[in-house]
């Protein structure tokens, strides 16, 4: 294990919003109707500041699970199989005892593992 560049991983925790925006725009509605979702009452600046500082984390795990100057075709690769045989998984299993629909899960885990390909992407061109 490496440890990933702190410009890069700042960079690649931005994948969060470039690519959540226009998911949830657009699935966002789709996924609300289909879940058993609680009114949002949090101050966006606390929500976005949270949801960025976590994504930092992710992105420092991916980057130092690939290790030292990873090409982009493994960052992409290894970005995406964390997404969707880590994340996505274990995703299902909450949503499976939540008795969560499967459209839900499947918008919700589809976002994260194209999360963690941007990631993935990010990390290798800074490589």
């Amino acid at each position: 294990m490496g440890h990933p560049s702190l410009l890069a991983v700042l960079v690649a925790a931005l994948a969060t919003f470039v690519i959540g925006g226009p998911w949830y725009r657009f699935l966002g509605p789709l996924r609300d109707r289909n879940a058993n979702t609680v009114e949002k009452k949090g101050h966006p600046a606390i929500v976005f500041g949270t949801a960025y500082v976590l994504s930092v984390i992710a992105a420092y795990a991916l980057g130092a699970l690939l290790g030292h100057a990873p090409s982009v075709g493994r960052g992409v690769h290894v970005g995406f199989m964390v997404g969707l045989l880590v994340v996505a998984t274990s995703f299902g299993v909450n949503y499976a005892f939540d008795q969560r629909p499967l459209k839900t899960w499947a918008i919700d885990a589809g976002y994260h593992v194209l999360q963690f390909a941007a990631f993935g992407l990010v990390l290798g061109l800074f490589g």
